[in-house]
């Protein structure tokens, strides 16, 4: 069994459809997908990419990113917290899982999240540019910070631990440090959006040998207090610093 990890593969744009189409058939049957969010925002696409996956791995492990929680382009009177549960119910429909998976001594954990600001302050510029505060649309009252805690209250009700190598999952990032050095300073200003230091603190009491994450469309592998932290994320078909391929992270 191999694990392979692959996030922000948006195929909302026709390349990326069209590279999950292309992925082979038999390659993959004895293999597991980590899918670290942002599939789709819209509904059918997000079921055709999954069943698309499914029928190519063993089994596809997913949590889902900010775009699956957009709601405007398809049903403005939706909010966000209703097309997280049309999300669960797709997931589970097409045989992929957001729950713990076990299997030859190996638990691969999801982690729900959303940012809360722990990484900074979002700017008004930040406000008017970033598509989630247009796309989502939370119940009444619910504060950014009150999501992100819902969504890792999630985590401690399901999460569990029975192999010898432990691998989390998030499509949030659950430190700002994972974001490098070269990074434009004009670029910096999404960072308070990118996540929160309360998966940080869920992964860590999990004890990881690896955490996948996406959200940042930086690829990266860098470990840090013995976890290795890796985004391999498809991102759009503009990004030339995204790998457009599946990474393997683990064989069994």
């Amino acid at each position: 069994m191999r694990v392979f990890a692959l996030s922000d593969i948006h195929i909302d744009y026709s390349a990326n459809a069209k590279w999950i189409e292309n992925l082979s058939v038999v390659e993959y049957q004895d293999d597991v997908l980590i899918l670290a969010g942002d599939v789709s925002d819209i509904q059918k696409l997000f079921d055709w990419g999954l069943n698309i996956f499914t029928k190519r791995f063993k089994k596809v492990l997913f949590v889902p990113g900010n775009h699956e929680l957009w709601v405007t382009r398809e049903d403005p009177k939706k909010n966000s917290l209703q097309k997280f549960n049309d999300v669960c119910a797709a997931v589970k429909s097409t045989g992929a899982s957001m729950e713990a998976f076990h299997q030859q001594g190996v638990s691969i954990i999801p982690l729900l999240g959303w940012y809360d600001y722990s990484f900074g302050e979002p700017s008004e510029e930040l406000r008017e540019r970033w598509m989630d505060y247009h796309s989502c649309r939370w119940p009444r009252g619910l504060t950014d910070q009150d999501i992100a805690a819902h969504f890792t209250a999630l985590n401690n009700e399901r999460n569990s631990v029975a192999g010898n190598k432990v691998i989390t999952y998030s499509h949030f990032l659950p430190r700002i440090d994972l974001m490098p050095g070269f990074i434009p300073s004009t670029h910096r200003i999404l960072y308070p959006v990118m996540g929160s230091v309360q998966l940080e603190r869920q992964l860590r009491k999990l004890n990881p040998d690896i955490h996948v994450y996406g959200h940042s469309h930086v690829n990266r592998r860098v470990k840090i207090d013995d976890v290795l932290y890796i985004n391999n994320a498809f991102g759009y078909p503009s990004e030339t610093r995204t790998s457009k391929q599946l990474m393997c992270i683990h064989e069994c």
